[in-house]
């Protein structure tokens, strides 16, 4: 058998939730060489930042991180973005990188915290409440829009992986997103219900639902949380080429990150009583209602989450576009900044929120 058959048949074994809903696994950790251009936890001495807090609609807290081009203009208003980190990471995992690259090119950028995760409010931690991460998304917007320096005609998003999927269900019901782009974007709706390539029966999707629909009782009771899906902990020889690849962002130093406070063996894991939350998440449906405003949907041309984009490409309505990244995998778009298209983003931004 060839090696894409073993990669295909190692693919239709996972149920993907989030970040690959990887299956645990004992071993010896081991991982690749950090690629050379991988900068996750870039700085810049052309961006001034800060950290900030704002309340969402229903009083929760959210944290940001904010950044402004440092040669702005204090009578000037700036077009703005809204960045969403991938689903189980936190604002320094992926989202920062975006925010201070686009910063200096110009945009006053926010990377944010969803709810339950990071610094942002909600209990328990790590729980998983789809309206609630679209919600993040508008009230960035309220923020961002009461800002002297922000033209609120001129706001837009950046969702990546999870939160590509969660800045679509968004811009579908707050106009004020006037342009969203997505990068290596997961439909955590689909990938929960489904698997990758529908490799999950409806079965398999129902003894989900039951064990946390028993699980709540232990909780109701004071019992344990109990989390789920995630990235591993540990590689061994039978670790498959995906897991390997969150594995080589998430544990090691490259894009490694655990908030104040929290665990390190809790990173990117939610709830499994919340996690089936997902299973009602339809963020494509009505997508082509955010017309005329832009969709622009950026993926890498081996990552084996491509058919989320090109699912939700084909719904949207015009102005879209559907931009692949040569020899870019799914976690190549979290960090690497030589495969990242920011030129590409820019463009679109520029055009677009005006």
């Amino acid at each position: 058998m060839n090696s894409k058959s073993i990669i295909n048949r190692k693919v239709k074994k996972l149920t993907a939730t989030a970040l690959g809903a990887l299956v645990m696994s004992g071993g010896i950790a081991c991982a690749a060489d950090k690629p050379a251009d991988a900068h996750n936890f870039y700085k810049s001495g052309k961006v001034a930042s800060q950290k900030v807090e704002f309340n969402n609609q229903y009083k929760m807290k959210m944290a940001g991180n904010l950044f402004l081009p440092g040669d702005m203009d204090k009578d000037a208003k700036y077009p703005a973005i809204v960045v969403g980190h991938p689903m189980g990471a936190v604002k320094e995992q992926s989202a920062n990188l975006y925010a201070v690259k686009m910063a200096e090119r110009g945009f006053v950028t926010l990377a944010i915290d969803l709810p339950f995760w990071g610094e942002s409010a909600g209990e328990p931690r790590n729980a998983v409440s789809p309206d609630m991460y679209a919600e993040a998304f508008s009230a960035a917007v309220d923020f961002l829009g009461t800002r002297p320096f922000v033209d609120r005609g001129c706001i837009g998003a950046i969702g990546i992986c999870g939160s590509g999927s969660f800045a679509v269900s968004a811009a579908k019901i707050d106009p004020r997103l006037k342009a969203v782009a997505t990068v290596s974007m997961y439909d955590m709706g689909a990938a929960s219900r489904n698997g990758l390539r529908k490799s999950q029966t409806l079965e398999q999707r129902k003894k989900i639902l039951a064990e946390a629909a028993e699980q709540r009782y232990v909780e109701f009771s004071g019992g344990a949380a109990k989390y789920t899906s995630g990235t591993v902990h540990e590689l061994n020889e039978n670790s498959h080429p995906i897991e390997r690849e969150f594995y080589e962002f998430y544990r090691t130093p490259r894009g490694e990150f655990t908030p104040r406070g929290q665990s390190p063996e809790l990173t990117t894991h939610p709830t499994l009583t919340s996690n089936v939350k997902f299973m009602n998440f339809h963020p494509f449906a009505d997508i082509e209602t955010i017309s005329p405003r832009a969709l622009l949907f950026i993926a890498g041309e081996e990552a084996h989450s491509r058919e989320f984009s090109e699912d939700a490409y084909r719904r949207a309505a015009e102005p879209k576009e559907l931009y692949w990244v040569p020899k870019a995998g799914h976690v190549d778009l979290y960090d690497r900044v030589n495969l990242i298209p920011f030129d590409k983003l820019t463009d679109f931004f520029t055009k677009n929120l005006k």
